[in-house]
């Protein structure tokens, strides 16, 4: 008999268990019951009615009834017999060719039930399967058919046992069947196979959830289900046991978060209580604003936290513009005044280069430490990016490592062996999705004296609760709604160029008229030139729908600056540039010298230019909510009322044109945000693949199962007080923490 935890090889064999690990990561039984049939066939194709036919390269399956058999020739010598099969129910049409047809002419006949399964082509509107895997299931001459289906047929409980001449083809006997994510190595019925021969010999499997969670719940048992979704030919007992496995995950990926939460609350962190007299008193006094209510509010939970020997995680997410750097500035300088450094980690140069900009801007004299003239309670701001010269790198390594500078700005160059701090005391991750839990946690640990120093991470993208409570389970959340006084109101609209060609033209004018008013502009693009690849778009699905292509910034930009933008001063910024190059960019359109900045979304984030009124997005459609949500954040940032102009070249009316309206509906972020997870659903939220595996979560939805998700949270609370080391909730999180996909949640 077999259990959850034991490995697989004992029971499928060496052979059939190495492809498993190989190309799923299944090494025990429990990974294997734990992949899940995609969909379950119903006597056809395995696609469903509705679905979208399978790209050609794909490999499915289909259990159908021959309509027709064509016994054909080949027209090269020596000529050989071939068969054309074609199916009868499915759709669109399919057909099947065999070689070798005189060995299986006499099974392959018209009437009879086959299961078929092999890599889809297309041929003038037809689905074609060459020299597939085949079964006939049922027949006057007996089991004929692909070894590696009639091996389902011998397996353990078949009826007949491995080596014997009869095969029970009952197995296939049935209403429904289920279809496995697979590849071309291990192919839905082999990993049927194995899954039938597992739950043949496992033995009854624990509840893994308190019993009286079980009740409440009105769940069905952990034996029950892990059987049910492979096996249950009835609808109800597979959405029961669906309703089961989708708690599974809830529960299982929250236990992984809890666990991590407390285990990093159990450190010793660096305490630091406010001062009077220090820099954080000093910068609050010398601000030429008022911080708004909301940040006043996150200050004073920050400066709790901070001043507790417990490590703070915690998670300050905002509106774009909402304030969050300057937040995050005067905690940092409450851990300089107690003698600590603190290391801020951005996901770009451009943005490294501008936190340590601004931050030397709103200190003024309090970042001058050790210059004539300097405050007497002056620290100093290191940057540190991988494009810095050998010079620079030991200059800002040198004040890093001698505690001059406390506070130290820095990309992934700050994660190299060879920088050292002197007394860090605190981590702050600005755009937490571009990094990984490893990431900050190498940075923490350049701490010494055996303290774990504080964290804040922030994002700029608001993020829905269900999101909150699992992509960042492990940290506490702050959230700044509230837009610092003076900011003025964006206005956005939507040019379906296509169709209103003189919009466009608009847009353009209205580009001159502000920088005739003194004013900037950014003018977007998708990708950078014929040579990049083009990016994921949010409107696959209506790629006939489009007109033209999606232009390029290098062609934008020069279409630009010889037609409709002649006579304007003209910037280009893309990924491509180098950091030099990109630097120059933005310091002369920060100054001024530029009227329009033609760039990439390597300006979406951290780019901060008040004078900038005005921003047209072309191919909106390729973009996300979010990504546009961020985009619009670029501008705003001043006194001036300003304007955002999403293009697309696809009609008015379509799926991509009603999200680009919704964008324009709303300024507020977190609504956005909910109609993005609607929208974009866990694929994209969570990874289509991590480590060779299929996506993390199968059943558990994060637009959908929000109760379900609170309920797990305060479940694995409960039961971490009273065991942490708790054997049935560990298995359940073993698909979260057995490999880096905690990791890659923390990158989404």
């Amino acid at each position: 008999m077999a259990t959850l935890a034991d490995r697989l090889d004992f029971i499928v064999g060496r052979k059939a268990a190495d492809k498993l690990d190989e190309e799923f990561g299944i090494r025990t039984v429990d990974d294997l019951l734990r992949h899940y049939p995609r969909k379950y066939s119903a006597g056809m194709s395995v696609l469903g009615e509705d679905s979208e036919p399978p790209a050609a390269g794909e490999h499915v399956t289909f259990v159908d009834t021959i309509a027709g058999v064509d016994a054909r020739w080949t027209k090269r010598t020596p000529r050989r017999e071939y068969l054309v099969v074609t199916l009868s129910r499915s759709r669109p049409k399919v057909t099947a060719t065999f070689f070798n047809a005189r060995y299986i002419k006499h099974a392959l006949v018209e009437g009879a039930r086959v299961m078929l399964s092999g890599e889809v082509g297309y041929f003038r509107g037809t689905m074609q399967l060459t020299h597939p895997a085949f079964l006939v299931l049922g027949g006057p001459r007996g089991p004929r058919g692909s070894k590696s289906l009639k091996a389902i047929a011998s397996s353990p409980g078949s009826g007949s046992g491995p080596g014997e001449t009869g095969l029970d083809l009952s197995v296939f006997e049935r209403d429904f069947f289920p279809i496995y994510p697979a590849t071309a190595k291990m192919q839905s019925w082999d990993i049927y196979a194995c899954v039938r021969q597992v739950l043949d010999v496992l033995d009854p499997v624990p509840e893994p959830l308190p019993a009286e969670y079980v009740r409440r719940q009105h769940l069905i048992s952990e034996d029950a289900a892990l059987r049910a979704i492979h096996l249950a030919e009835n609808e109800a007992d597979r959405s029961a046991a669906r309703q089961r496995l989708t708690v599974d995950e809830a529960v299982g990926l929250q236990w992984a978060l809890v666990t991590r939460r407390h285990g990093a609350l159990s450190g010793t962190g660096p305490p630091a209580a406010p001062r009077a007299d220090g820099l954080r008193a000093a910068l609050l006094a010398r601000l030429p604003f008022d911080l708004t209510d909301g940040q006043r509010a996150v200050l004073d939970v920050l400066e709790d936290e901070l001043a507790s020997s417990r490590p703070m995680n915690r998670m300050l997410q905002g509106e774009v513009g909402s304030g969050k750097t300057i937040v995050s500035v005067l905690a940092m300088l409450q851990m300089v005044d107690a003698g600590y450094q603190c290391a801020l980690l951005a996901p770009t140069e451009v943005l490294a280069s501008q936190h340590a900009r601004s931050i030397r801007d709103v200190l003024g004299p309090l970042a001058t430490a050790g210059e004539l003239g300097g405050d007497d309670r002056a620290t100093r701001v290191a940057l540190l990016t991988g494009s810095m010269t050998p010079q620079q790198k030991r200059q800002a390594r040198a004040e890093m490592v001698s505690g001059e500078a406390g506070i130290v700005v820095g990309t992934h160059a700050l994660l190299q062996d060879a920088v050292e701090f002197h007394n860090l005391g605190m981590v702050v991750v600005d755009e937490q999705h571009r990094f990984g839990v490893e990431q900050r946690d190498r940075l923490r640990a350049k701490a010494s004296g055996g303290i774990t120093p504080h964290l804040l991470v922030m994002t700029a993208t608001p993020i829905p609760r269900t999101v909150a409570l699992t992509v960042f389970g492990d940290l506490e959340t702050s959230t700044l709604r509230e837009l610092p006084r003076g900011r003025q109101p964006i206005s956005t609209n939507v040019i379906f160029a296509a169709q209103k060609a003189r919009w466009l033209q608009r847009a353009w004018q209205r580009i001159i008229e502000e920088v005739a008013a003194g004013r900037q502009a950014y003018v977007v693009a998708s990708r950078i030139d014929e040579t990049d690849e083009e990016p994921p778009t949010a409107a696959d699905e209506e790629k006939d729908g489009r007109t033209t292509p999606p232009i390029t910034v290098v062609k934008l930009f020069d279409h630009l600056r010889g037609g409709a933008l002649a006579g304007l001063r003209l910037g280009l910024m893309h990924g491509r540039l180098s950091p030099e190059e990109k630097d120059a960019v933005m310091a002369q359109f920060r100054a001024g010298d530029l009227d329009v900045l033609v760039c990439t979304t390597v300006i979406e984030v951290g780019v901060d230019v008040p004078n900038a009124t005005v921003m047209v997005v072309m191919d909106a459609d390729r973009f996300g909510i979010s990504q546009l949500h961020q985009l619009r954040g670029r501008i705003g940032r001043g006194s001036h009322p300003s304007l955002c102009l999403l293009v697309t070249n696809l009609p008015e009316g379509s799926k991509a044109g009603d999200r680009l309206q919704a964008v324009a509906a709303t300024l507020d972020g977190f609504e956005l945000a909910d109609l993005d997870l609607a929208e974009r659903r866990e694929g994209d939220v969570l990874g289509r693949n991590q480590s060779g595996r299929t996506v993390t979560l199968r059943f558990l939805s994060l637009a959908e199962h929000r109760d379900v998700i609170e309920s797990a949270r305060a479940l694995c609370e409960q039961v971490y007080e009273a065991d942490r080391h708790d054997p049935g909730m560990a298995l359940l999180a073993a698909n979260f923490t057995g490999t880096d996909r905690i990791e890659y949640l923390d990158k989404s």
